[in-house]
């Protein structure tokens, strides 16, 4: 369903309850799933990723019950799963895919995984290479390239493992099946990725060790039970933040975001161009760190984005580029080949649909280069299915002189379903 989005110099003023996290719903989903006893999750995220791993595992025979933010997860244990009936489909959920690969590469069952025609396209050996090292059996397209995806649970042995890319959900099917497998399982990373899960590890009382860029983590062990706080999602975040830097006559205050090191790129990256941007309330829960960020109207400058930073801010590329347009002089973003792996080239698409704006914005081989600042005019824009342009182009049309009209606003229900509601109470 398209919409069209026409505002008339619009301000930016107000206070926002950022919605939980979606790495983080994800994995209390799992883990508690995986643990035995009764996990509870506060504020965790409804969105239609999320609602995709929730499918998976009562169709594995966990009792998961909803009500609104919070979810309780009554589970004996991996051991005690269902084989399903029925096929697991995950969406467009390539977290829920990668990660659910690797927990039932180690369990008793055998099923198959298949999501939605995006998801359908996504590599997934990335993950099946490793995990066929563990002694996991899969079947699929190419060699377990692409699902559908048949696995087979399997006993697993550790293996020591030197990640070849930064991904967190590489990482996470590594450890998720070393839980399960005979040994110890150690991962080396590249550079640091999310690690949200390794944190959860230990809220579940796992025996797990990180030791700079080493992971070790020891195998056959029991979870329990326990109660999840999910704080607001920074990537989620990071659009308001954007629009709070670029509109005019705009301040906003953004509660309970989460502010995990790994993930907090996007934070640096402001502070480097110039924003006016603070934390305050600063707290642990669940081991994540959580705060309040306040963002106003500010003069920006172009900055340089690359190396270990891009780990970090993968998810917020698309609207580091458009801030970027708004920035005096150039913005150049490199090694971020993974974006050609996402939703969709996201290279590719932030390149094309910024150019449709104005933006004086040029695709590299990993990443982009932008000049600004660019006064942005309105048109059509392509989401490609994909919640992040689509949150891109809403966030841009703040600034355009004339209306922006997106093909599909529903994408954003990936993992923002109130997004456009948040937005219209901010602005004045």
């Amino acid at each position: 369903m398209s919409k069209e989005l026409n505002y008339a110099q619009p301000s930016l003023q107000g206070t926002i309850r950022i919605p939980g996290d979606k790495s983080i719903s994800h994995r209390s989903i799992m883990f508690g799933a995986i643990a035995k006893g009764t996990t509870t999750v506060e504020g965790f995220l409804q969105s239609d990723d999320c609602l995709a791993t929730i499918d998976c595992f009562t169709k594995l025979g966990v009792k998961i019950l909803v009500e609104a933010e919070a979810v309780q997860i009554i589970s004996n244990g991996i051991d005690a799963w269902n084989e399903p009936n029925e096929i697991l489909y995950t969406g467009n959920s390539g977290t829920t895919t990668r990660l659910m690969l690797g927990i039932l590469a180690g369990s008793n069952v055998s099923t198959i995984l298949i999501g939605d025609e995006s998801i359908q396209k996504r590599p997934m050996k990335r993950v099946t290479a490793p995990l066929k090292q563990m002694g996991a059996h899969f079947i699929g397209r190419d060699d377990a390239q692409f699902t559908p995806i048949a696995v087979e649970g399997k006993k697993l042995q550790a293996i020591q493992y030197k990640m070849p890319v930064a991904s967190a959900q590489v990482k996470s099917a590594i450890l998720f099946a070393g839980l399960h497998a005979e040994g110890e399982t150690m991962v080396t990373e590249m550079e640091t990725s999310r690690d949200h899960t390794e944190r959860m590890l230990l809220h579940f009382g796992a025996n797990i060790a990180v030791e700079g860029k080493k992971i070790r983590l020891q195998g056959l062990q029991e979870l329990r039970g326990t109660h999840v706080v999910v704080p607001g999602d920074i990537s989620s975040a990071a659009f308001f933040l954007v629009a709070g830097a670029i509109v005019p006559n705009s301040k906003l205050v953004l509660q309970n975001v989460g502010l995990n090191p790994t993930r907090t790129g996007i934070m640096e990256v402001l502070q480097e161009m110039g924003a006016k941007v603070s934390i305050r309330h600063l707290n642990n829960v669940s081991h994540e760190e959580i705060g309040d960020i306040t963002i106003s109207t500010s003069e920006l400058i172009g900055t340089e984005i690359g190396g270990e930073l891009i780990p970090r801010l993968i998810d917020e590329i698309p609207i580091i580029a458009l801030l970027a347009t708004q920035a005096r002089g150039r913005t150049v973003i490199k090694d971020a080949e993974e974006l050609k792996v996402k939703e969709t080239n996201r290279i590719d698409a932030v390149v094309t649909e910024l150019k449709k704006l104005g933006a004086n914005i040029t695709a590299t081989d990993d990443g982009m280069i932008i000049e600004g600042p660019t006064p942005l005019h309105g048109a059509d824009l392509f989401t490609y299915g994909d919640h992040r342009i689509g949150m891109m182009a809403a966030i841009a049309s703040l600034v355009t002189s004339s209306a922006v009209t997106i093909d599909n606003e529903i994408c954003v229900g990936v993992s923002y379903p109130n997004f456009f509601e948040q937005l219209s109470s901010v602005i004045k």
